[in-house]
């Protein structure tokens, strides 16, 4: 039985997230009845994480075990024949029996955008979240330097999915602006329920004089959710980039088209 890994891009707007719901889409199902009909059987997909209903994935990394001997370098052109146009399969190859695409990512990414100007653009609908009053950038950089580091970040999560801690490292958060369009990039080994939103949505909070930037550290020593700023909405938010390495394969998913 192979093992193949495929790497993903879609826009997340009409799934409710990765993993598959009762009746309701999501891109889960979708993929693995296009990779079903391809392979000539039924499959199940592991995806590297279960991203939120709205959300999009720049770069995403799943596999599958299969029978088939179809060429893995042929797999994207026949899967993307019977996947909607919001999902595209961008890479397939085969990797040793042992790979999970959850359990063997190290890292991730993600990157939340902000479209910050006085009126909204009917173009970034869904896919930034349109915030009228001018944030300063570099105050905001002085908040994300605060999650820098292993923490417990209970303070920033929703509750959700049970997890046995809560303790997790951020590797880098870093914000940077071009023009209107403001983009919180953080980096860490793992990420919480609504975590990478609620880490957004307390950089703004900064930016508002809500809170101080040093005070954020305080917020996650206390954990209080309550205390922390809001969860920020799900169409700004991307998978951006993922690490590999089970100690046989290494490989990095980044966004392969010109951002």
């Amino acid at each position: 039985m192979r093992n193949i890994v495929i790497f993903l891009r879609y826009e997340g707007t009409a799934y409710h997230g990765w993993q598959v719901q009762k009746n309701l889409p999501t891109v889960a199902e979708t993929v693995e009845k296009a990779v079903s009909m391809v392979v000539g059987h039924p499959v199940h997909v592991t995806g590297c994480g279960r991203t939120d209903a709205g959300v999009h994935a720049k770069c995403y990394v799943a596999n599958f075990r299969t029978d088939s001997t179809i060429p893995a370098e042929r797999l994207p052109y026949a899967l993307n024949t019977h996947l909607p146009v919001d999902i595209c399969v961008t890479r397939a190859f085969d990797v040793h029996e042992g790979f999970n695409a959850i359990g063997s990512c190290v890292r991730k990414e993600y990157t939340y955008v902000i479209y910050n100007t006085r009126l909204r653009d009917p173009f970034y609908v869904n896919r930034a979240w349109f915030y009228p009053r001018h944030l300063d950038e570099k105050i905001m950089q002085q908040a994300a330097d605060q999650f820098v580091g292993t923490h417990d970040f209970a303070a920033v999560r929703s509750v959700g999915t049970d997890v046995r801690s809560t303790v997790r490292t951020v590797y880098d958060y870093r914000v940077e602006r071009k023009g209107d369009l403001i983009s919180l990039r953080v980096c860490a080994n793992g990420f919480l329920y609504n975590m990478a939103r609620a880490m957004a949505g307390t950089v703004v909070y900064a930016a508002e004089g809500k809170i101080r930037p040093e005070e954020i550290g305080k917020i996650l020593q206390s954990g209080n959710r309550t205390a922390a700023g809001p969860t920020v909405p799900a169409g700004g938010l991307y998978m951006t980039h993922l690490w590999y390495d089970d100690g046989v394969v290494q490989f990095e998913c980044q966004p392969e088209i010109p951002e």
